[in-house]
């Protein structure tokens, strides 16, 4: 099938592999070294995020780098051969990732000018950018210009809620993501962090709660606060080896929105680097225009 237009998006958008192939999307991969190797993020289905997560339990430290301003570049070049190209990418409050999409993409404007090529910074990570990304392919099936689908993306993003808990704040301090003395806090008197998304889609932490169970049932009551329970969407989970947490999330949130569907995912292991294992994200779209 002839698409007018393809849509690329990175694997921070945290899509399992298989999920990607039936919406026709191309991604770029980003990648980490473990033990002196490096790994992309593209084999989801093997990801043994167990084994993976352990390590870093244990205190293997997992490094990231930015992906490579060439890296857009080809897979931009690859999909206007095509045609017009719409970027769907992470946030560009917490990684410089976007930026050098933006760069690639000017230079490919630059050397087919007959092409549209368009970026999109969804001010998310995880499936904070992964469902604005599923949602664009779905329009686009359905026969939505990119015009439509950049709107789409517009009122989504001002809409996302992307709430989380951590195991261990530290993870998130090496990568500069929050302040040392954020994550001092955290580390005593079993004090489990809420974080969120502010309005340019960098990471802070809204609440303090005693204990794992009262941080899942917290997450559980955003939701409830924040969502048109008639409103039917896709509600997003993501977890770093801690699956029982997320059936248990979605098992509360059943509680408000017995028709809800949920797409659950591992944290892909670049962004699970920086929140660490144990940490569990809730993703949905909020009745109100926030940002």
């Amino acid at each position: 099938m002839h698409m007018s237009y393809s849509i690329l998006t990175d694997t921070s958008a945290n899509l399992p592999a298989p999920v990607c192939e039936e919406w026709e999307l191309v991604r770029v991969p980003f990648a980490y070294i473990l033990d002196g190797k490096e790994y992309t993020c593209m084999e989801t289905e093997i990801f043994d995020d167990r084994d993976y997560y352990g390590k870093l339990r244990s205190g293997v430290r997992a490094t990231t780098s930015m992906v490579a301003q060439e890296t857009y570049y080809e897979a931009m070049t690859r999909c206007a051969a095509q045609g017009d190209v719409l970027y769907i990418g992470m946030s560009s409050g917490i990684s410089g990732a976007y930026g050098a999409s933006e760069a690639a993409a000017a230079r490919v404007r630059e050397e087919i000018p007959s092409v549209r090529i368009e970026t999109f910074d969804t001010r998310g990570a995880s499936l904070g950018e992964g469902l604005l990304v599923l949602e664009a392919a779905r329009m686009r099936k359905a026969g939505a210009s990119m015009d439509e689908v950049l709107s789409m993306l517009r009122n989504y993003r001002s809409r996302m809620q992307q709430v989380f808990t951590v195991d261990d704040l530290m993870h998130l301090q090496r990568g500069g993501r929050v302040s040392r003395v954020t994550a001092m806090v955290g580390s005593v008197l079993q004090i489990k962090p809420i974080l969120e998304s502010d309005e340019q889609g960098r990471i802070i932490v809204t609440g303090k709660v005693r204990g794992r169970k009262k941080a899942i049932r917290h997450l559980a009551d955003a939701l409830r606060e924040k969502i048109n329970p008639n409103e039917k969407q896709l509600i997003g989970i993501a977890h770093a080896d801690c699956r029982e947490d997320a059936d248990t999330l979605e098992a509360l949130i059943r509680e408000t929105c017995p028709d809800a569907q949920f797409l659950t995912v591992k944290y892909e292991p670049v962004t699970g680097a920086h929140v660490g294992p144990g940490a569990l994200a809730l993703f949905f779209l909020g009745k109100d225009t926030w940002r």
